[in-house]
């Protein structure tokens, strides 16, 4: 008799040690679980940083291209004519000017 008692409370220690590693098994789950939802919410908020970083860097490459292209046609004789036509108002010696006399 005294043997099946130390054999039912084995039994039951064994059963509770059980339910005790699976429950903590479950917690470790939902703890992981959990934790891979967010971590993958912020990999997605990275995700679009990144490309956001990324059509900005190509935005600004056009841009410096644009800015290298302008330098460059500043040395031309082209330009210094004509910035000296537009913003200077200046004339070649054969030129005749007319002007819109505007009635008004």
């Amino acid at each position: 008799m005294a043997r099946r008692k130390i054999m039912y409370r084995k039994k039951s220690q064994n059963r509770f040690s059980m339910f005790l590693a699976v429950f903590v098994m479950l917690v470790i789950l939902a703890v992981i679980s959990v934790r891979s939802i967010y971590l993958s919410g912020r990999l997605a908020e990275y995700d679009a940083k990144k490309q956001e970083l990324q059509t900005q860097i190509e935005e600004e490459n056009r841009r410096t291209e644009q800015i290298e292209d302008y330098a460059k046609y500043t040395q031309t004789n082209e330009f210094v004519e004509e910035y000296a036509r537009d913003k200077l108002g200046l004339v070649k010696d054969d030129e005749i000017i007319f002007k819109d006399g505007g009635s008004d």
